[in-house]
């Protein structure tokens, strides 16, 4: 499929905020269960691109088929090099590449920000998602069993990792954004 992965800007938020509200509503993928308003998705863009991480779009027509980010792994400083991937495929377009598009740029781009490592925490150990991850070079790191529930059962979350860049081989020359 031809996309154009790019930046997200405020302006997708109402597209954003579509797709993310359907894995709310329909998917275990996302332990939320009130999906984010306009407002809070503008909010969330605005804060990840501040941090000058990764939050992008892969459009087609300009429509919004998926989206992308990272954000910080945890808060402590020794973690600084390590990021969490979050990734979301409108349901229409689920299985037609869009995913691997998405994730090759958001892999590319962590790793320019400084980031060694990225984390997929993977609620519900979706299979599609774990798909995805698997294909895209990430190993299985661990599995927290029934720690979330949602639609009436208790949902594991999978914990996936990929190297980026020099990994662990070398030490890096500055913090990452």
């Amino acid at each position: 499929m031809n996309l154009a992965i790019r930046s997200a800007c405020a302006s997708d938020a109402e597209a954003i905020a579509h797709i993310y509200a359907h894995h709310v509503q329909h998917g275990t993928a996302s332990f939320d269960a009130i999906p984010r308003t306009l407002v809070q998705t503008e909010d969330k863009i605005r804060d990840i691109l501040s941090k000058g991480r990764p939050f992008i779009v892969a459009e087609r027509a300009e429509m919004i088929l998926g989206y992308a980010y990272v954000t910080g792994f945890r808060d402590r400083l020794a973690y600084s090099f390590t990021c969490e991937n979050s990734i979301y495929v409108d349901p229409a377009f689920v299985g037609q590449g869009v995913g691997v598009q998405l994730m090759r740029a958001l892999m590319e781009q962590a790793r320019d920000c400084g980031f060694r490592q990225m984390i997929a925490v993977i609620g519900g150990g979706e299979p599609a998602s774990v798909a995805l991850h698997s294909k895209m070079g990430f190993a299985h790191a661990g599995r927290m069993r029934n720690v979330g529930r949602k639609f009436g059962r208790w949902l594991d979350t999978v914990y996936m990792q990929a190297e980026l860049g020099e990994g662990d081989r070398s030490a890096p020359m500055r913090e990452p954004a």
